[in-house]
């Protein structure tokens, strides 16, 4: 790592003497070709969905080592946790009480998703906030994307752009939990006017809060563009590699979480004597590798074009002490078939492959903007098991293979979006996406699947210009989205189907900027959680008749003096199941209408920030998340408490007279009042008839994921 951080340094310098050489650019703005690439599935001003950019220099002054989703936790209608307890590692995001397996995420246009649990693992991409431009939330449907649909939001991600000035940078960080960030960036800017190379190399650890959450993480990010007259290419290379203490059990003992609440659960065993004592392997390892190439071109001031080619490489595993395991789940024997169980060290990996094309075409001409694209991913994955240890003699070979499966899943879609000025003040929206899915998976826990799925998605608005400060949009879009690989193993799954409804307004002057947005989503057939987690710390979902979320968005900036400025978000919703059905002592009842788990029906936020002087910049920042329910059932025992948090984050820019353009220091105090609050949990269910067997009890369990209480985190990052 440190020979690589000083190759990058040397073709920092080395590019810095060519650059004294070269010329300025002068033609193309090279940041609109840039913009190209996610131009297509991005929302503007006149699109009437509901959504919220966060920039470069926003990212920056709180980028300290904390995964995407903790970076986006103040961003409207969004909550978010960590299984370290301090943004470290595993991280998670919800958006309107959708998790992430309900969130579309590309970036450069490419789907990050995984493709069978569509959920997103930002811990195999550590620090990808210091390559990107900027990212954008859209809440509700969205427009049409690559990739499975946005059931909450989606989340789009542009890397960095095309530099015409050479520059690098040095930043470190150190906290609390021993948290620790070094990452060094270069960029050659244009040589001759054409050609740019950046780059940019990670490190960070962490002890975690949570007893034994450790993570090491690494990440690159290598950038080649070339630009000619009109035409944009890019590639880039891009991954990580996580090694993770796993911290995804929780704790279920209430009394524990008072006397010790960072108890971790996962790793322990007991020995020969009953001592308890922790498995040191009880790691997730796991690897990821990005290629992209990007061909962005300006045929005409009226028509531009976007083509990409993508793979991605992902290999790992997860490692697990077993005890007690049933010998005959894993095909393991005794010689004499004596032996039923066995305490065991099991390993599950993963070895798969997903690659691909985007494409999009856009012509603006008048009042016409027109935008016709698609794409065509294909993912190939394996599911592996192995035994690596066992307590007693049962294993017949080393690293003994108890499961091999191999899925595959095949996405074509493609869409037509067009934007029509009426007037000067009126514009309709048009966006209509044909989506083609096959999975097949074939394993023990799914059974054989071979299924296709054809999805038709349109989507129409209408945007009306008050005057130049007000503007009002209404949106409806439906969208379908077909079940996970984890649905699958829990029964026979149906896809989703979601009618989403927004009604907004939209103001904007000189000191102040706000959005107020309306939403009606209803469901049928949603795959909600049920609270419960399965054997690898995935959420279990089931489907549900009809449901629906209904609710009121507000966020804005105002500058209340002129060195005084807020920015409040509000969300308030209430979320719904029409007629759920579950099991409960022995009987299926209908509960009727209950909350949607996982769906707090108030979200509120603010930043107040204060500049006494050039440079230096004070930002108090609130969090407050009521109370919710884990399950659908309304039970006392899935209940999560409301919670309320603060920050402050500090800033000062410093700009030297001599060798560094910049200087920015950056302090984070999180949780300045040291609440003891818990963002997440889990809650299930089983039937106990043990003392009657004439009757079944249904017994109601709960797990919680504690978060840090008072901790900091401070970096300087020397800009040249």
């Amino acid at each position: 790592m440190k020979n690589s951080i000083l190759g990058l340094v040397c073709a920092f310098l080395i590019c810095q003497i060519n650059l004294a050489q070269t010329k300025q650019a002068d033609t193309v703005k090279v940041s609109n070709l840039d913009e190209v690439v996610i131009s297509a599935i991005r929302a503007t001003d006149k699109t009437p969905i509901a959504h919220s950019t966060l920039t470069k220099k926003e990212i920056s002054k709180r980028n300290l080592g904390q995964d995407i989703p903790i970076l986006l936790n103040y961003m409207p209608s969004v909550v978010s946790t960590s299984d370290a307890g301090n943004g470290v590692g595993y991280s998670g995001i919800r958006v309107r009480g959708s998790d992430a397996t309900r969130v579309n995420v590309t970036i450069n246009g490419i789907p990050y998703n995984d493709s069978e649990s569509q959920g997103t693992f930002w811990v195999n991409l550590p620090d990808f906030a210091s390559s990107t431009e900027n990212i954008q939330l859209q809440r509700g449907v969205g427009t049409s994307t690559n990739g499975s649909a946005a059931f909450g939001a989606s989340l789009n991600l542009l890397t960095d752009a095309q530099s015409k000035a050479a520059s690098g940078s040095v930043a470190t960080s150190l906290g609390s939990f021993n948290t620790q960030k070094y990452t060094v960036k270069f960029s050659t800017g244009l040589i001759d006017d054409k050609l740019e190379l950046s780059g940019r190399l990670s490190k960070i650890s962490s002890d975690g809060y949570i007893e034994r959450a450790t993570s090491d993480l690494q990440s690159y990010f290598l950038q080649g563009s070339y630009k000619f007259k009109k035409s944009l290419f890019k590639v880039l290379a891009f991954g990580g590699k996580e090694i993770t203490y796993q911290a995804w059990n929780g704790i279920e003992d209430k009394e524990l979480l008072k006397t010790n609440r960072r108890f971790n659960t996962s790793g322990i065993y007991y020995d020969s004597n009953g001592i308890m004592k922790f498995y040191d392997n009880e790691v997730d390892n796991y690897t990821q590798n990005h290629y992209q190439l990007h061909w962005t071109e300006q045929w005409a001031n009226t028509f531009t074009t976007h083509f990409a080619l993508h793979y991605t490489k992902g290999y790992g595993f997860f490692e697990n002490y077993k005890s007690g395991e049933n010998v005959a789940d894993y095909n393991l024997l005794s010689a004499d078939n004596s032996i039923s169980s066995t305490d065991l060290v099991r390993r599950k990996i993963l070895d798969n492959d997903f690659y691909g094309l985007v494409f999009s075409g856009t012509y603006s001409k008048n009042n016409w903007n027109i935008v016709v694209g698609g794409a065509a991913n294909k993912y190939d994955g394996d599911h592996i098991g192995k035994v690596l240890w066992t307590k007693e003699a049962v294993m017949a070979q080393p690293y003994q293979r108890y499961y091999f499966d191999h899925s595959s899943k095949k996405d074509l879609n493609s869409y037509v979006k067009v934007t029509y000025d009426l007037t000067d003040r009126l514009s309709l929206y048009g966006d209509m996406q044909l989506r083609l899915v096959n999975y097949k998976a074939n394993s023990l826990d799914t059974g054989f699947v071979n299924d296709n799925f054809s999805f038709f998605n349109p989507k129409g608005g209408i945007n009306y210009v008050m005057n130049s400060n007000n503007s009002l949009y209404f949106s409806y879009a439906k969208a379908h989205r077909e079940p996970n690989r984890n649905d699958y193993e829990n029964g026979s799954p149906k896809p989703e189907e979601l009618n989403d409804f927004e009604l907004g307004w939209r103001f904007n002057n000189a000191k102040t900027k706000f959005n107020i947005n309306s939403f009606y989503m209803r469901y049928k057939n949603q795959l909600v959680v049920t609270g419960a987690l399965n054997d690898v710390g995935a959420p279990i979902r089931e489907n549900v008749g009809d449901s629906y979320r209904l609710g009121i968005e507000l966020d804005g900036t105002v500058q209340i003096m002129p060195k005084l400025f807020i920015a409040p978000s509000v969300s308030i919703s209430s979320n719904k199941n029409l007629d759920f059905k579950t099991e409960w002592d022995g009987d299926i009842l209908n509960l009727g209408k209950t909350n949607i788990a996982f769906s707090p029906n108030f979200v509120a936020s603010n930043a107040i920030t204060y500049i006494p002087i050039q440079g230096l910049q004070l930002t108090f920042l609130t969090k407050y998340v009521s109370e919710q329910y884990m399950g659908n059932t309304d039970t006392k025992a899935s209940k999560l408490q409301a919670y309320f948090v603060n920050d402050i984050n500090i800033n000062y820019n410093w700009i030297p007279n001599k060798i560094f353009k910049s200087i920015q220091f950056s302090v984070l105090l999180n949780n300045i009042f040291n609440v003891k609050y818990i963002s997440n949990g889990y809650y299930y269910t089983y039937n106990d008839n043990w003392s009657n067997p004439l009757q079944v009890k249904t017994i109601e369990g709960a797990g919680y994921y504690p978060q840090a209480m008072f901790n900091l985190l401070g970096g300087v990052t020397f800009n040249f």
